[in-house]
Parts: structure tokens; sequence; C-alpha cells
């Protein structure tokens, strides 16, 4: 049975509307990134403009990529629809690999999430930083700081048991949270700051920098920009669980317009940030974004950021825990992984194994300390963008192979249009594979490549044989 026939039959609840696919999209991608790094944005982009002006382009890049999604999702509403794209078009093996490698990008960051909001907590409210466990890999695991993680991260899971659309009302709050934190930092930028605090343009300040011109800390930000905007293919991975009577004209519209308005969000927090004060001088601040607002005297905003900050990694945690278990289901369905994978809980209508595993993975996360899983954010963010390329070349086959399939969405431009997605990915791809690039990878982030890679085959031919 394939996932289309598969998904027809499916006893998954169908619940979620345009507004919560909106809201997965737009938590996964933003989460608390911006709050920690907006410093470190314009540091490598040697001032606000550059990094400002990069992600832009870093949005308008990804939007070929985002509107592939949109179609092929559109035509084949089935969980975890990457599975049955890359199947119908390139066979199984390939969609096997597609799908182990986009496991493991989107599964690792829920455990990555659990960790940043123990860090966090630490980092905010020192007085949690009691009754010392064990250190790892130079950082120490507090048990206060563990305990609250363990409880944020049980509650996303418990979500995610009961159903989409339990797990959506965690997303549709977040989203105002976020929201409420740009607020803050544009009134304050209003009010406090101004446009004059953006100079220098650029000062050349970004790392191994020797030119003085402003587009190279623009392509110096731009190269890390496609970690930030990953996260909007978790949308498409809960298909199956539409509502009924959805319309998927404008569902395949919501995918592009869950990365504007990301791109909007941190193009809007990058400017008001950088004109509170001088940005020379925010750049200088520990977690700038919280510290400069207690300088400044102004402490109730400060906490406030401090709360958002904190409850920020909960949003992609939620959105790649349901997207990650959906892609175990339909590997399950596909019979690449155990048929187990397949079953749904009689009560919730969710992946139960796939639930399980997750759990698993997630809870242990606050027990790695923040140093172990740095080395796999890249690797999360190369399954990703290789995903991205899997799918437009999908697509862009699709158009010949089958012309006749309904396609409520299709991308703007046809075939060059999805041309584009193609090159975008390959582009992508190359700036982190290629050995001088600004954002390669490392010899530690090529070993897990490597052994995930390798222990992939294995599964497969244990799979293969049954």
């Amino acid at each position: 049975m394939s996932d289309y026939n598969a998904a027809k039959e499916s006893k998954m609840t169908k619940t979620l509307s345009l507004w919560n696919y909106f809201t997965i999209g737009f938590g996964a991608i933003i989460g608390t990134g911006w709050v920690l790094l907006v410093g470190d944005w314009m540091i490598i982009g040697g001032g606000p403009t550059a990094a400002i002006i990069a992600f832009i382009i870093g949005s308008l890049f990804l939007l070929p990529v985002g509107a592939v999604f949109g179609e092929l999702t559109s035509a084949i509403p089935v969980s975890g629809g990457i599975i049955e794209y890359v199947s119908r078009t390139f066979g199984d093996k390939a969609s096997y690999f597609t799908g182990w490698f986009l496991a493991l990008g989107n599964g690792i960051l829920c455990p990555w999430e659990a960790i940043a909001i123990s860090s966090l907590l630490g980092e905010f409210i020192p007085a949690l930083k009691i009754i010392p466990l064990y250190e790892i890999m130079g950082a120490t695991v507090y048990l206060p700081t563990l305990i609250i993680s363990l409880i944020f991260a049980t509650y996303v899971i418990m979500l995610n048991f009961k159903g989409a659309s339990e797990a959506a009302k965690l997303q549709g709050f977040l989203t105002k949270l976020l929201l409420l934190g740009m607020i803050i930092a544009m009134g304050i930028s209003f009010f406090r700051g101004g446009p004059h605090n953006l100079t220098p343009i650029y000062d050349g300040i970004s790392k191994g920098s020797k030119s003085q011109s402003i587009w190279m800390g623009v392509l110096q930000v731009l190269v890390i920009t496609p970690f930030f905007y990953a996260g909007f293919d978790t949308i498409p991975q809960q298909a199956e669980e539409a509502a009924e009577g959805l319309d998927w004209n404008k569902f395949g519209k919501v995918i592009s317009m869950a990365l504007l308005a990301s791109g909007i969000f941190y193009v809007i927090c990058i400017y008001s940030f950088g004109t509170i004060v001088p940005w020379k001088e925010f750049v200088t601040y520990s977690i700038p974004a919280l510290t400069i607002l207690s300088v400044i005297g102004l402490k109730v905003f400060s906490k406030i950021m401090i709360f958002i900050a904190i409850m920020g990694p909960l949003g992609p945690m939620n959105s790649f825990f349901g997207a990650t278990t959906r892609i175990l289901l339909a590997m399950g369905r596909k019979g690449l992984l155990p048929k187990r994978f397949e079953e749904l809980d009689k009560k919730n209508g969710t992946p139960r194994l796939a639930n399980i595993l997750m759990a698993i993975l997630t809870v242990i996360g606050p027990f790695l300390g923040k140093n172990m899983l740095i080395p796999l954010t890249k690797v999360s963010s190369l399954a990703f963008i290789i995903a991205c390329f899997m799918v437009s070349i999908a697509c862009l086959r699709m158009r010949s192979t089958e012309p006749e399939m309904t396609r409520p969405y299709k991308v703007p431009g046809g075939k060059l249009g999805i041309a584009l997605a193609c090159i975008t990915s390959l582009v992508i791809i190359g700036l982190m594979v290629i050995p001088g690039s600004p954002a390669n990878l490392n010899f530690v982030e090529w070993i897990i490549v490597i052994l995930w890679f390798v222990i992939g085959v294995i599964f497969m031919l244990i799979q293969n044989k049954k």
C-alpha cells in the first residue's frame, strides 16, 4: 500500500487549520536563536545592516524550495510526505536515505532544545546553578535546571501523544509570545534609539574578514541563514492531519508565508536591537538582546524577554517532535522501517512507537550538557537541505512522469521555478561541504554524517532480509 492510499484509510485525527500549520512552521523556524545570537550576527556581518541584507536574501533564496514543498504536499497530503515523493520518483533506496537523514536532522533538535532550556535557565537565573551533578565535555549539569528542563520536555511529549491539535495549541501561544518579543524590541528602539545607531554601516570586524566591503559581511552571514530558516519542512510532515475541507491551494502558500514572515521577523529584530544603542556598544554585552534592556534601566521588559527566551525552545521542540514521528510513520508504511512504526494509538490516532522513541531521545537531552550536541547543529542543517534538494528534483521529475496529477497549488514559474529550487539547494549544500567554504563541516561533523550513513546502510540491509 502506498503512503497515499494509507493516508486515505488513516485513522489519524484531522483537525489542523491553516493557522495551525503556519504556527507550526513559524515556531519551528524562529525558536530562540534571534534572542541569543542577534549580537553574533552583527559581529559576523560587520554590523546590523549586513545582517539585515543577508537575512532578506536568505529568505528569498529559500522561497522556491518552500513553494516546491507546497506543490507536492497539496497534491499528496500524507504524513512524512517526503518519503512518498522521493519513492515515487527515485525508488525506495533514495527514499530511505532521504528519510533517514531527515529523521536525524529533525529528531536531534528535540534533545537540543531541551538542552537549550536547561542552559538558558542557568544563564538567566544563576540561583538555579546549585547542586552540580556531574561535568560532561566541559559543561556542568545542575539538578534544578535538569528537573525544570525535564518538566518542559515532558509537557511537549504529552501534548504530542495526545495529538496534533493539542500540540498546535502550544504553537499558537508561542507564536503570540514571539510576536510580543518583537513588538517590545520595536517599541524600545523607537522611543529610546534611532537609525543613527546603525553607524558605522560596515566595520569589517567579522571573523576572517579582510575586506572593507559590506558585501563581504553580507556573504558571511548569508551562509549561516539556512540554519535559522530550517523548520518550514515541519509543515508538510503533518499534512495528513489537516481538517476536513481545508483549502489546499492556500495550504501550498502557507509554507512560503511562514518563510517570509520569519524573514520579516528576523529583519525587524536585527534592526530594533541594532538601534537601541550604538550597535558597536550593543555587541560588547553577554547575550546583548537581554542584557541591554537591563542596562538602559528597563528591567521589567528585560524579565519579560528572559521569559520569552526560556519559552522559545518549546516551539522548535514541539514542531520537530511531530515532524520526526511522521517521517518514521511514513517509513514504516513503506516497509523501510519495521511495520510497527505505522501503528497508531487507538485513542489519539498518533504514531505510537515513533512517539515513544522521540520521547526517549528528548528526555535524554538535558542529561548530556550544553556542549554535547554542538557538532550536530550543522549536521542537522545539512540533512535538512539534502532533503530539500531531493524533494525539489522529485517535484521537477513528477511534472513529466505524473503530468495529470491534481495539483491544487503549483510552484510559480512552473518548471523554471522548480529548477531554481534545485539550484538553490545545491548551492547551500556546496557551501556546507566544499573545503574552504565559511560554512563547511569540520572533522567531527563529517564523522557524525559518515557514521549515521553507515548505520543507515546496516539497518536497510537488515530490513531487506526480513
